[in-house]
């Protein structure tokens, strides 16, 4: 979701009276019965919980809310994290305290300066981000994260996550999904030229580049085209796909873009296939023009199981969101998302320290995650740094349904393509492009 360049930062918010309020009582205190601690943690119980014995540990929200390409996904996202951290609560919390990933929830509309307001606003009263949703957006931050050891859960999967210690990523990045997409094909319908159409950044440019770098390493012809987010922006794309008549295209878009790319394209008498990245399908595209094209031509590529799937965490995720909501894969992306974080919390309570930089070396720790079942073991070695990156995605058939609410068609389960198993990240796949 996710791309733009860098921004350097230099604003510094000070801490000050607010930390008291809402990031504990002292830097490194540490009380007779609890871990160390500094930000973001208080004595005072969460402003909602029921539990008044307890302190509270506040995580910040930073997401697409309202006006940016994701929101669609990222609402539900956001909601499904919510109700994962109530769950930890009824669970018994974390160490004597609840967690609170509800007074720090703010709208970056995905712009990166917006993003960045919004952290500096919260930085000094949150422990740590449960989401930073977007790849550009995150960017923009990181620099003053890792200057104040901050770790985040992103909303996003771009393959430079794998060489930031301060990123907790969840799942196959862009780059490797792509890959394993193309081998698919090559598996199953033999395409001799494969487009990679994308937004510009390192969201689209990471798939782009895994495209290609498969592309390539499968004999098959690669061509790239860019295109700008906004429904009416994609005559470009349209017209590109048309002329050149790929057999594979790799779409690397929000799902609003998507559907105009598709459904213009088809049109126009496009006949290929389309296989898009996770974050270009939304399953409210079936209520659009664009739907008997996406039901023809479209496949999705996923770095998870989706809503209806059979797995403890998917069964506590339905649960815990109540039969009210409408089956959506943001939920279940959401709710994966924060498992890493769950795990490095529990393991710097365990090892006495919820500082800031304890809670990054917990995370730094770590070798697997129990992810319930949603991630298949071996998910989560942030210890292995870019050689443990996961690297097994799905292919869906999202506009086939086979009975139940959002039980989407499996074309292929957990897989690593021949290329993404051997393939040496030595740098975000982005620079390759």
């Amino acid at each position: 979701m996710k791309r733009l360049g860098m921004f350097a930062l230099a604003a510094v918010l000070t801490v000050g009276s607010l930390a008291g309020c809402r990031g504990g009582d002292s830097t490194d205190n540490k009380g007779s019965s609890g871990p160390k601690s500094d930000v973001g943690i208080t004595k005072e119980p969460c402003p909602k919980s029921e539990h008044k014995d307890r302190g509270c540990i506040y995580l910040g929200i930073i997401s697409d809310l309202t006006v940016g390409p994701f929101h669609v996904l990222a609402v539900p996202i956001t909601d499904a994290q919510k109700a994962f951290w109530k769950r930890v609560n009824a669970q018994g919390g974390i160490g004597g305290y609840d967690i609170d990933a509800e007074t720090y929830v703010r709208d970056n509309k995905y712009n990166p300066q917006t993003h960045n307001e919004a952290y500096q606003e919260m930085k000094g009263k949150v422990l740590a981000l449960a989401q930073s949703l977007g790849s550009p957006t995150t960017a923009a931050i990181l620099p003053d994260m890792k200057a104040n050891n901050i770790l985040a859960a992103p909303a996003a999967w771009t393959s430079a996550y794998a060489f930031e210690d301060n990123i907790l990523e969840s799942g196959a990045n862009y780059c490797i999904e792509s890959m394993n997409a193309v081998d698919y094909a090559n598996e199953t319908f033999k395409p001799k030229t494969v487009m990679a159409v994308h937004l510009a950044g390192d969201y689209g440019d990471d798939a782009a580049a895994g495209a290609k770098i498969a592309a390539e390493k499968l004999g098959m012809t690669f061509v790239n085209v860019k295109t700008d987010s906004g429904t009416d922006k994609q005559a470009g794309a349209v017209t590109a796909i048309v002329t050149q008549k790929p057999d594979l295209v790799i779409l690397t878009t929000g799902p609003a873009d998507a559907a105009a790319i598709v459904g213009g394209a088809a049109q126009r008498g496009f006949t290929g296939k389309f296989i898009g990245t996770s974050p270009s399908w939304n399953q409210g595209l079936l209520a659009t023009a664009a739907a008997p094209a996406l039901k023809a031509l479209y496949l999705q590529s996923s770095p998870w199981k989706s809503w209806a799937s059979d797995t403890p965490g998917h069964k506590a995720m339905r649960e815990a969101l109540g039969s009210s909501v409408t089956p959506n894969d943001g939920y279940t992306s959401g709710w994966v998302w924060s498992y890493p974080l769950l795990a490095a919390l529990k393991k710097a309570q365990a090892d006495g320290d919820l500082t800031r930089a304890g809670l990054l070396k917990a995370a730094k720790s770590l070798t697997k995650v129990d992810y319930e079942g949603m991630l298949p073991d071996g998910a989560g070695n942030y210890a292995g740094g870019a050689d443990g990156i996961f690297r097994q995605s799905l292919i869906y058939n999202p506009t086939v349904g086979s009975g139940g609410p959002n039980d989407i068609k499996l074309m292929k389960d957990y897989f690593t393509g021949t290329v993404a198993k051997d393939y040496k990240l030595d740098k975000p796949c982005y620079e390759k492009l």
